[in-house]
């Protein structure tokens, strides 16, 4: 009779243990997860602030902006460039997609150079040299009228 006492005490304090470090890691799982994905990320739409007016783009090269823009009452200062080349006009980011750092534009070396890492991209924003895993970001340009709007995900 004790031995088989003893074998369901075990037994039961096992599973006592087992369940709570399921807890644990189901606890730990749900906590890592709200981290990883916030709700606000979930929730980002690109909204369309205006840029400049047409005549203002570049009819070749690269042209520095800041972009002004408020979003729930703050004021927000974004970079970006505004590139015509080869036909095309787009907008890039100028956050390095390696750690974040600010990108310039260099134009003896017709390409965007970061000052951190010593990253570099071609003027489409694509990874030339150094540790930058992505290309540059594009932003979503659109014409109303005579006046260029960037888009933001706010």
């Amino acid at each position: 009779m004790g031995r088989f006492y003893q074998d369901t005490r075990r037994r039961f304090l096992k599973r006592l243990v087992k369940g709570g470090f399921t807890l644990l890691a189901s606890l730990f799982g749900i906590t890592a997860a709200g981290f990883l994905y916030p709700s606000e990320v979930k929730k980002r739409t690109t909204k369309f602030f205006y840029l400049l007016n047409e005549d203002d783009l570049p009819k070749e090269g690269v042209k520095k902006m800041e972009l002004a823009y408020e979003h729930e009452q703050r004021a927000m200062v974004l970079r970006v460039f505004v590139v015509c080349n080869a036909g095309e006009t787009f907008a890039l980011s100028s956050v390095c997609s390696h750690l974040g750092c600010l990108v310039d534009w260099s134009r003896s070396k017709k390409r965007f150079l970061c000052p951190c890492h010593g990253g570099s991209y071609d003027i489409e924003g694509r990874v030339l040299s150094g540790p930058p895993p992505l290309p540059l970001t594009r932003i979503p340009l659109k014409m109303e009228g005579e006046k260029v709007f960037a888009g933001v995900k706010v």
